[in-house]
């Protein structure tokens, strides 16, 4: 198994640290706001910045060990990209029809 390079190693790991605590500060937000409406923006934005630092730094290991550029992680980070805003759209638009307040 191949150690991979220190000028690799400490850029994934802050990376990674970096992602866990926005991922947490998203997570928080769903303790500290009171109501659905507020409560859906902060998991959205930390959990897909927080995901977009692991596929950053998995970007990074994955290249220094292959020793050439690899870029299948942004196959995935455009779907992280996709996806929330559609979830999140949706999610509001049930949550408007559930209290009467969506369009009739």
């Amino acid at each position: 198994m191949n150690a991979i390079p220190l000028w690799a190693s400490i850029p994934a790991a802050v990376l990674l640290v970096l992602s866990g605590l926005l991922t947490l500060t998203g997570s928080l937000g769903l303790l500290k706001f009171k109501d659905f409406y507020s409560r859906i923006h902060a998991p959205t934005m930390g959990t897909t910045l927080g995901a977009a630092g692991v596929l950053l730094a998995s970007m990074l290991v994955s290249s220094a060990l292959a020793e050439r550029v690899v870029l299948h992680e942004i196959l995935i980070g455009l779907f992280l990209i996709i996806t929330p805003p559609i979830t999140t759209s949706l999610l509001m638009q049930a949550a408007l029809h559930r209290d009467g307040r969506g369009k009739v």
